[in-house]
């Protein structure tokens, strides 16, 4: 027995000195020109999983650095605009809040559908219902929808993630979040709008009857401390979610009786100021509902008309009210999903409940609209020909919050301490 398993320890270093003998030509070897060139070649979202390929690339994806030289050569080396764009789905039905993705470009004309993919929460644990609050640089800021103290700011594709400092809590409170980076200061901020008032009795919707009173709240990141910067005077909404142009968070007004119209209302993250911004001056728009988003860099309006059709203006120049300009009208269209019948559970749903409209989400290098269709269905608009295209992607949930989010390589640690 003895000889037998000494020979067999003789023949497994016999292997093991061949194995080192013989030359190496995995992936570790690969010089990193090579190494970028291949990650230039792949969907941004496959890149979080080169670090899996092999230690040495596990050791290149955890230096900022290195980091931030792949995803440069990446953009460089990518003809499409929308390459880093991806779809994020917040999903709160059945049960469990969820994050899931499908990457730009869209295959919806192939003959297998695009598939959707989970985004792995590690934090879902301690933050079980959250609403997205914003997308900024590839990283997202999440608040606790349940109790309003928690926020994370989470980057889905590298799972990098920080829980934030919390701040003062008032009673009867309703929170409206922003968060942005300015590109003058270079810094992250989040900011907190608290409205409450001092009674134990009374709905939401009479705080705006009853002027609620406001706390106005920021926290930079980096620092540990939320710094408290007064009051507003404006009741803001916090539904469609903010949108950022220029170191500025962006959101509409509250419907007031006697004021039908929205006021579009500013703050900027540099002198953390609010202001209002002019809205187009045409008939009639003043009463329509609108809602917002960033189009060419522009900060752009969405109008509700009548029979179901939208108007698009984009502010060509900033702060200047007559930049306001018509860009296109878009006809009424009922997608197939909004056709089928809805189980009644869905009551359940706050995104259900929240998405009745129609959103405009962006306009694509193409040129084609994307919109969102009820928190039910995504569909593509072809301004030239007027045309609609339904998007039906595997695995895609029945109620959603779309979050357009451009991906970014950021390791968190950099910017947060």
């Amino acid at each position: 027995m003895d000889s037998d398993s000494e020979l067999q320890m003789s023949k497994r270093r016999r292997r093991s000195n061949q194995r080192e003998d013989q030359p190496v030509l995995g992936m570790e070897n690969l010089p990193y020109e090579i190494v970028a060139d291949i990650i230039s070649r792949l969907p941004f979202s496959s890149l979080v999983q080169f670090r899996y390929v092999c230690r040495a690339w596990r050791n290149l994806a955890q230096d900022q650095h290195n980091l931030e030289s792949l995803d440069h050569f990446h953009n460089s080396n990518t003809a499409d605009e929308n390459s880093y764009l991806c779809l994020i789905f917040h999903c709160d039905y059945p049960i469990r809040n969820h994050l899931c993705f499908v990457a730009y470009p869209f295959d919806h004309c192939g003959k297998e559908a695009q598939i959707v993919k989970k985004i792995h929460t590690p934090f879902c644990g301690l933050m079980p219902e959250f609403d997205v609050v914003g997308s900024c640089n590839g990283l997202l800021c999440l608040s606790d929808s349940l109790y309003n103290d928690a926020l994370y700011i989470y980057n889905p594709f590298t799972r990098d993630y920080r829980e934030l400092p919390k701040s003062i809590q008032f009673p009867n409170q309703e929170v409206i979040y922003g968060f942005g980076f300015h590109p003058i200061t270079k810094e992250y901020k989040v900011v907190k709008i608290v409205y409450y008032r001092n009674a134990h009795r009374g709905s939401w919707h009479r705080f705006r009857v009853y002027r609620p009173q406001s706390e106005v709240q920021v926290l930079t990141l980096g620092s540990s401390n939320w710094r408290s910067i007064g009051k507003t005077s404006h009741y803001l909404h916090h539904w469609p979610a903010q949108v950022l142009v220029n170191g500025r968070l962006h959101w509409v007004t509250w419907r007031r009786r006697y004021h039908p119209g929205r006021k579009l209302i500013s703050f900027d993250l540099g002198d953390e100021q609010f202001r209002e911004v002019p809205k187009p001056e045409a008939d009639g728009l003043n009463r329509w509902d609108y809602h917002l988003l960033v189009v060419r860099g522009c900060l752009a309006a969405v109008f509700y008309c009548s029979f179901g059709k939208l108007e698009m203006w984009v502010m060509k120049e900033y702060g200047v009210k007559e930049a306001w300009v018509k860009e296109l009208s878009i006809a009424s269209h009922v997608p197939k999903a909004l056709k089928q019948d809805v189980d009644r559970s869905w009551k359940i749903s706050k995104i259900a409940i929240r998405g009745r409209y129609v959103r405009v989400l962006c306009v694509l290098g193409s040129g084609q609209i994307l919109l969102e269709y009820k928190s039910r269905a995504l569909v593509l608009y072809d301004p030239n020909g007027g045309n609609f295209q339904d998007l039906v992607f595997q695995g895609m949930p029945k109620w959603f919050q779309t979050v357009v989010h451009l991906g970014r390589l950021n390791q968190i640690h950099t910017l947060v301490c």
